[in-house]
């Protein structure tokens, strides 16, 4: 199942209370405060990862608190400190608070980590408050409460290539030629009712290291009136916002007799009315089913279209193969002279606090408490 929202809240734990005690020890008189100071409570963590692709897993279970500190002891001991929570999202997850809208976290890369909630410190013990004046002190602090927040995460599917057009275009044939991705493939529409991803080989003879790939997504089909809920609405043109090029598949067979460069532009006006940024991206014209075009008329007007309007145009069958590679090897080539979003590498991948714009390394992301065990 593919689950691509979720609202979860997150509480991070309580800090330990400190203690209030004194040594009794045979011979050591007025032996003085020693009451222990109380653990710090578990933080609520986020990782982006690579082995989820779904958020599936905060469909059901929604509430994650992480654990309280431990109470300070006699003796200065100090109370336990909780473990971190560390909750893991697919890359392209955005984190929004789910009361004020606010984007709080876009985990880009895998191994990125956001702090949702900090733990509350733990209290200190009596043993801290000791003055000249003040040899027996009976004064502890509690453990501070843990933050706590509600939580909207947003999963955008991360892609090179996004495949748009009406349902039946071909667009799931397209991607099962061209990748191992497997889509259900079938005569009627909206076959495809969730994002598919594909890693496409644009050099299949070049060695694996040498070679050059990309991923393109597979969009459930969009009709007329799209932005306003028709079909299956526009809920899943979120994914095609990170992709850098589009690949817009019109059916030109003789199986249809709608007009092509009318298909077109309803799809152009569903994107803009999504998103304007749709618009300005890189677009290739598809005309597919060519296998099944005897009049070439359509295709002849689609063609005419696209080169008025200075796009890329290509006239394929996913059935047969005809015009697929070309078509692959252009869409790797555009690729090429597209920038690609930078990406942090590993080491260098922050620990981002919650509400500020401070950031610190994940070795330093205890550092708050330099005590913590």
């Amino acid at each position: 199942m593919f689950v691509d929202e979720a609202k979860i809240y997150v509480k991070a734990g309580d800090g330990g209370n400190g203690c209030v005690a004194f040594r009794r020890e045979k011979y050591v008189p007025r032996g003085g405060p020693a009451g222990g100071d109380g653990g710090n409570g578990g933080d609520v963590i986020i990782e982006a990862t690579e082995n989820d692709n779904t958020l599936l897993r905060y469909r059901y279970n929604r509430e994650f608190k992480a654990g309280r500190g431990g109470h300070g002891e006699g003796s200065n001991c100090h109370g336990k400190s909780a473990e971190d929570m560390l909750l893991h999202v697919p890359v392209g997850t955005i984190v929004f608070d789910e009361g004020s809208g606010e984007q709080l976290y876009d985990f880009t890369a895998s191994g990125q980590r956001f702090r949702a909630a900090r733990g509350g410190r733990g209290g200190r013990g009596n043993s801290h408050f000791v003055r000249p004046w003040h040899q027996a002190p009976r004064e502890h602090d509690e453990g501070e409460v843990g933050e706590e927040r509600r939580l909207r995460l947003e999963l955008r599917l991360l892609a090179d290539v996004g495949l748009v057009g009406f349902p039946n275009a071909g667009k799931s044939t397209l991607i099962s030629r061209i990748s191992a991705a497997k889509p259900k493939i079938a005569d009627y529409p909206f076959t495809t009712l969730e994002p598919h991803l594909g890693v496409v080989s644009a050099d299949p003879d070049a060695t694996p290291d040498s070679g050059r790939t990309f991923v393109v997504a597979d969009l459930p089909g969009l009709i007329e009136g799209a932005h306003e809920g028709a079909g299956l609405g526009i809920r899943f043109l979120r994914h095609i916002e990170r992709t850098r090029l589009i690949a817009h598949l019109v059916d030109t067979s003789d199986a249809t007799d709608r007009d092509p460069v009318r298909d077109f532009e309803i799809i152009q006006g569903e994107l803009r009315a999504f998103s304007e940024t749709l618009t300005t991206k890189p677009e290739f014209v598809i005309a597919t089913k060519l296998d099944a075009t005897s009049d070439h008329e359509r295709l002849d007007r689609l063609r005419e279209f696209a080169q008025k309007r200075g796009l890329p145009f290509f006239a394929i069958s996913s059935a047969t193969g005809e015009g697929v590679q070309p078509l692959v090897r252009a869409m790797a080539d555009a690729l090429d002279r597209l920038p690609k979003p930078q990406q942090p590498h590993a080491e260098d991948r922050p620990v981002v606090e919650l509400g500020a714009p401070a950031v610190e390394s994940a070795a330093a992301s205890v550092s708050r408490h330099p005590e913590k065990r």
